[in-house]
């Protein structure tokens, strides 16, 4: 039996560990592929407090994970299915085992995925052509042709990533301008690697081994057009990873969990941390804020709620 699950094992959730056990808790963490989430396949994080220089995603999430481990936090693999409720108590159902955790409180910080195209040929290419993660996948475009979609921090970021690999990079938006940081935007347009195709949208992907091109509709100018690629990576947002607690959870359209600045939710006892949350801004330094103050309010729960134990 655990003080605290904390669900997700990103920056919010390892800051939440850090804390619950700084607390004297028990927590565990489950993480369903490896600590650090989406962070930990980013190249270069420039904006975290204290790294001047930057830091990798993968060096600070290393840290993050170390440091949770050093108050003996622990953390497993493991997909979350669904809660249950018994006796005053939460039971963590876990997917692939009959097994429930049992547990006072519950951080829910298992993130967000990135959107898809949801248009003709994609299903066909993904992971084979269409990528979410330039990191991961860009060395493979050595030389070659890709598009990015999307217009903001991500999508500029990393179609300049990948100017390390393809000799063309076009990065494809639905408006005439960008919604990425200043800085951002000045690299991305100095870069003679980089094409602007603006006011366009991703009709259909063609192919029939690999992918050949995509087919794009001009909103402006009423025009389709057939731009040859040999990758698609796609940047246009975030769905809340929160189906194990749909019926459960107070959610809005999207999947995103509305807490409020103290991560409860409507569910006394469990808590929302990082981009889980409904909010308008989602970075590292406000998910692992949200970790913080979640830890906290999950001890003062179990304060309230649960006698002193001897």
């Amino acid at each position: 039996m655990y003080d605290v699950v904390i669900i997700g094992g990103g920056p919010a959730g390892l800051t939440a560990g850090i804390y619950a056990a700084r607390d004297n808790l028990k927590t565990l963490i489950l993480e369903k592929n490896f600590p650090g989430g989406q962070v930990a396949i980013t190249e270069i994080i420039e904006n975290y407090p204290g790294f001047v220089e930057g830091i990798s995603g993968g060096d600070l999430t290393e840290k993050l994970y170390q440091h949770a481990k050093h108050f003996g936090v622990e953390i497993k693999n493991g997909i979350c299915r669904g809660v249950e409720f018994c006796d005053g108590y939460k039971y963590v159902c876990l997917q692939y085992k009959d097994i429930k955790i049992k547990t006072k409180t519950i951080i829910i910080a298992s993130g967000a995925k990135p959107k898809n195209l949801e248009v003709p040929g994609e299903n066909k290419f993904l992971g084979r052509g269409i990528s979410f993660c330039a990191t991961c996948d860009g060395a493979f475009y050595k030389d070659k042709v890709v598009a990015v979609i999307g217009g903001g921090d991500s999508a500029v970021e990393e179609g300049h990533y990948l100017t390390k690999f393809a000799k063309k990079v076009y990065i494809v938006h639905r408006r005439d301008k960008l919604r990425a940081a200043k800085i951002l935007q000045d690299r991305a347009f100095a870069n003679p690697k980089i094409e602007f195709i603006w006011n366009s949208v991703v009709k259909k992907v063609n192919g029939e081994d690999k992918i050949e091109s995509i087919t794009l509709y001009d909103k402006k100018l009423g025009k389709t057009s057939e731009l040859k690629v040999d990758g698609v990576f796609v940047f246009i947002g975030w769905t809340a990873d929160t189906d194990a607690f749909r019926g459960l959870i107070e959610m809005d359209e999207s999947g995103f969990i509305i807490a409020d600045e103290t991560t409860k939710t409507n569910i006394p006892g469990i808590f929302a941390a990082g981009d889980v949350r409904k909010k308008e801004l989602r970075q590292i330094v406000t998910a692992v804020s949200d970790g913080a103050v979640a830890a906290k309010m999950a001890e003062r729960y179990i304060e309230e709620n649960y006698p002193q134990e001897d």
